[in-house]
């Protein structure tokens, strides 16, 4: 601590007009100093009040330049160091040494600059200001595809730089994607995949850009897929896997990349981290597992994506998939479950799967989890099977399979998502099926429930589907035994809300249903009728603005004054 303190004194005294000898000496002292003790030595050269004196240092003539760089690189690791930095002006002679084509100078004024934005706002405004972003993007695209080591070297602190400046800032991110630093972050990708540091970094401002909106399309114009790909099939740690996989998922919401990773056999890679960790115990396998199991759904929710790989229902990943039903591994009976609903996105792939057989796998799988209240997997079988409901030829076979029962079962769960998709599955399932309406429609405790979900307000989507499928069994049933059933529960009432809803679909449902309450000439109803002015409800709904509505509601109303 002597010689800095003698080194201090002397800077002090002579500022930067000492021979470039004793100038040298100094610095050196400085940087030695740093890297005994960087917390009290940067303290001490801030107390010293020399720092001020590093703005004529970092003049881009000064020989002793790369040095002075250097050390406010090591000054700034000490993050109560990083907002004096900018107080004293560092910044603007930094971002003019990023002018230099020495290469040292470079590298050291990369690594100030980076650790003084590193979570440092003021740092970062000051950056931008200076104008530094777009230097260093444009010294990274002429430089990318040099491969020598120095090069390498500079090229991993100048993404660490843009990594540091950008992170976690929208705007800033945004500005480096239209500086366009994503191709030129693809090139080096590719060019440099033999060189961990490099490559690591690269994955880093990858992860820190691809969140963005803006950013996919760019990524989607590039062949970032084709490039993380061929890097995964190199990986053998866990940790190298885990930092792809993650810049992989917010990648691949983009449809059009969806595309292209499953082209450049993504899939295949997620198949066998599946196969690899699938019986392992230990955690960071089972993460793994769900990380990559996860992405595999994420890749199905793309249409073209989905349907290449459903193959008509012959696709080995199709076929891979269902053997994940039966796994009893709770995180790949999720997938599933989930893949399936999204390959059930279309009327060909459901009517596929319902012959073939899915459905008795899917009701297995709800049967394993009647008890334990798994509300993840609950929730996506029966999102699945309400999918595989919506074609009309799929519905009656479905019956037969006993999917009603088993939905039914669902009806004691207090967990809202389940409750949701249960309801839409039990109306898709009974859509023009008079004899499953009817049973459904006789079932007390199923009504009942009905009537309690129409009045829960803090889950609309609950609510909604509660009073659409009240409607439904009327409509589909046809029958007086279902009627009298919801009359005797209360739900009349909601039918009547229901009318005037916001939504045209759900007031026109409601209207039918009345219309054919009234229509079946049922007691004690002249009384429900009476005491809850369907009439007044009915007779606004005649002036509607959605013609559908307003017909329906004249057809209703004729029906009602007739019977009452």
């Amino acid at each position: 601590m002597d010689s800095l303190n003698d080194a201090l004194e002397k800077l002090k005294l002579s500022g930067t007009d000492c021979s470039s000898d004793k100038l040298e000496g100094c610095l050196d002292c400085l940087l030695q100093a740093l890297g005994q003790n960087n917390i009290e030595s940067s303290e001490k050269i801030q107390q010293s009040g020399i720092l001020q004196s590093f703005v004529n240092l970092l003049k881009l003539q000064t020989p002793s330049a790369s040095k002075a760089a250097h050390i406010i690189a090591e000054i700034a690791k000490n993050e109560l160091m990083r907002i004096p930095c900018v107080e004293v002006g560092l910044i603007p002679p930094l971002v003019q040494l990023l002018h230099s084509k020495d290469q040292e100078v470079l590298l050291q004024t990369g690594r100030a600059l980076g650790n003084i934005c590193y979570d440092n706002h003021e740092g970062r405004r000051a950056v931008e200001q200076a104008g530094g972003a777009q230097i260093v993007v444009d010294h990274l695209r002429s430089i990318c595809t040099l491969t020598d080591p120095a090069s390498e070297k500079l090229m991993t602190v100048f993404c660490g730089m843009l990594m540091n400046y950008s992170n976690e800032n929208d705007s800033l991110q945004t500005q480096l994607i239209q500086m366009g630093v994503i191709p030129t972050l693809v090139d080096l990708l590719g060019i440099h995949s033999h060189n961990t540091a490099l490559t690591e970094m690269c994955l880093v401002a990858f992860g820190n850009l691809a969140e963005l909106e803006s950013s996919k399309e760019q990524f989607a114009a590039t062949n970032v897929s084709e490039e993380m790909v061929k890097l995964f099939k190199k990986q053998t740690e866990h940790e190298k896997r885990e930092i792809i996989f993650e810049v992989l998922a917010p990648l691949a919401e983009n449809d059009a990349i969806k595309m292209q990773l499953v082209e450049a056999g993504l899939v295949e890679c997620l198949l066998d981290v599946v196969q690899n960790t699938v019986n392992s115990e230990k955690e960071e396998d089972n993460a793994e597992l769900k990380t990559a199991s996860d992405l595999m759904v994420l890749l199905l929710l793309g249409d073209e994506s989905m349907q290449k790989l459903f193959e008509g229902g012959k696709g080995s990943v199709f076929q891979r998939v269902l053997s994940w039903l039966p796994s009893n591994n709770r995180q790949l009976e999720l997938a599933g479950a989930l893949a399936i609903a999204n390959f059930a996105r279309n009327d060909g792939n459901c009517i596929h799967m319902v012959d073939n057989g899915i459905v008795q796998k899917l009701v297995d799988l709800l049967d394993r989890h009647v008890e334990d209240g798994n509300v993840t997997v609950q929730h996506a079988a029966l999102s699945a099977l309400r999918n595989l409901a919506i074609p009309v030829v799929n519905k009656a076979k479905m019956l037969s399979a006993g999917v009603a029962e088993e939905v039914l079962k669902f009806l004691r769960s207090e967990m809202p998502p389940v409750q949701f998709k249960l309801l839409g599955t039990l109306r898709m399932l009974i859509d023009a099926q008079a004899e499953a309406a009817e049973q459904l429609g006789k079932n007390v405790k199923l009504v009942e429930r009905l009537v309690e979900w129409c009045e829960v307000k803090e889950h609309a989507g609950v609510m909604g589907e509660s009073n659409r499928l009240l409607s439904a069994l009327i409509r589909h049933s046809k029958s007086k035994d279902v009627i009298r059933t919801i009359v005797e529960s209360g739900g009349i009432k909601h039918l009547v809300t229901m009318a005037t809803s916001e939504h045209v679909i759900m007031q026109n449902e409601a209207l039918v249903a009345l219309g054919l309450i009234a229509a079946l000439e049922l007691q004690p109803l002249h009384k429900e009728i009476q005491r809850l002015v369907f009439l007044d409800v009915v007779a606004k709904l005649r002036n509607h603005e959605n013609k559908t509505v307003s017909q329906q509601a004249s057809l209703t109303e004729q029906k009602l004054t007739v019977q009452s």
